[in-house]
């Protein structure tokens, strides 16, 4: 009898350290290139600035609960290799990560993570896309949260190139929305890789990873095609690419102004369409997150308004930097009599945000109109990442970035 309540005793102790799954919850998830958040995140294996990712999350739990980082290396469509000699063993986890407190005042999250990658445990050898999955110390399989990152060597030189153009599709009502990019991105092939092995190019604006602009050598169309010599020299080129407006942005940094648990997006108020108003500069689809040290770095209800014009028949969605751009349908605005609303919980800082339009049907959502709300202009400033993937046949085949380039659009201006 004494020797079952010892071992139940043992059993309350061990178990009183630790947080299971409906315990605790993953928020504020980030990751990007180096140690500036607003940075894309790409771990450049030739640029030192771009040398390392940071990921940082904060958790709301009692106890601090034990988790691991599991990196996997992916193919181009961003699913993990089963591979044994892809899946770097030995270097492709993390344990028992350690977490910081955060300030007594703070509400919404308890604790707080950042590392950064590689390190002695981790290591990154193939050049091409990686995805992160926090998850159990004792469970490899019980996933809290994930992440994607890229990994480039580049060994092609990318010459890429904006030009601006109009669509053919013009509609004179909307002219604006005439207004279009054409992306073209050659190179030389060198004599140690093959053309037969040239994949695809892969666009994406600021930080829509969700949503890729895509030029494969096995589906074109007469917007997404290929010119090639015969030999080494190919060129890619994207078109019909609409630059959008600047995004719009939430400050919630300011206490002084944003001093209670509920706020609005907007001090001002209800906002209305920016089709026919640019925006101003913003971060590229990034958030600049208060420090985690920082006493006021709580978690507030911030409510979105917007009011529609009549035309706009279809659902309304949120989207910014804090869903990675994801068009998804838990952040469908709410309908209150034509004025369009919807409350999440968000960390004190400045968000890039933009409200889209999209259909919704039993396939999920689509027809996604990035447009149609927030206007079209050539002078808006992006960031397109370029990326050349081939198909590698080392280690059992495997989708390689040999090639990649940033470049941005639009010109400076001030309003």
């Amino acid at each position: 009898m004494r020797r079952n309540i010892l071992i139940l005793l043992f059993l309350l102790i061990v178990l009183s350290g630790y947080s299971f799954a409906s315990d605790f919850q993953i928020k504020s998830l980030r990751v990007y290139s180096s140690i500036d958040q607003t940075e894309f995140p790409l771990i450049d294996l030739r640029d030192s600035t771009k040398g390392s990712i940071t990921i940082e999350f904060d958790v709301q739990s009692v106890h601090i609960p034990n988790l691991n980082i599991l990196f996997r290396f992916c193919d181009a469509d961003w699913k993990p290799y089963d591979n044994v000699f892809l899946m770097n063993p030995g270097c492709n986890t993390e344990y028992n990560i350690w977490f910081e407190r955060l300030p007594q005042r703070v509400t919404g999250a308890r604790y707080h993570y950042q590392g950064s990658f590689p390190n002695r445990n981790v290591t990154f050898p193939f050049s091409g896309k990686w995805k992160f999955f926090i998850v159990d110390s004792q469970n490899p399989d019980e996933i809290y949260a994930e992440g994607k990152f890229y990994v480039v060597f580049p060994e092609v030189k990318l010459n890429v190139r904006i030009d601006n153009e109009r669509s053919q599709g013009y509609d004179s009502d909307l002219a604006n929305l005439n207004y279009t990019y054409a992306i073209q991105s050659s190179f030389l092939l060198p004599d140690s890789l093959f053309s037969a092995y040239i994949k695809s190019v892969e666009v994406i604006e600021n930080r829509k990873l969700q949503y890729p602009i895509l030029i494969s050598r096995n589906q074109l169309t007469q917007t997404r095609f290929f010119e090639w010599n015969g030999s080494n020299r190919f060129t890619f080129i994207a078109r019909d690419i609409k630059p959008g407006n600047e995004y719009r942005q939430t400050e919630l940094r300011d206490y002084n102004r944003f001093n209670t648990q509920n706020v609005n997006a907007q001090y001002d108020g209800i906002e209305t369409s920016n089709f026919f108003r640019k925006g101003r500069r913003d971060f590229n689809g990034a958030a600049f997150l208060t420090d985690f040290r920082n006493e006021y770095a709580e978690y507030l209800n911030v409510n979105f308004s917007i009011r529609p014009p009549e035309n706009i028949t279809k659902p309304v969605f949120l989207v910014g930097s804090f869903n990675n751009w994801q068009v998804l349908p838990q952040y469908e605005m709410f309908d209150d009599n034509g004025l369009l609303n919807l409350k999440i919980e968000l960390k004190r800082g400045l968000y890039d945000y933009q409200f889209v339009a999209a259909d919704i049907n039993n396939d999920g959502i689509q027809n996604i109109d990035w447009n149609i709300l927030e206007g079209n202009y050539w002078e808006t400033v992006n960031e397109y990442h370029v990326f050349l993937f081939y198909e590698s046949t080392e280690k059992g085949g495997y989708d390689k970035i040999i090639g990649y380039r940033k470049i941005k659009s639009g010109e400076l201006w001030r309003n």
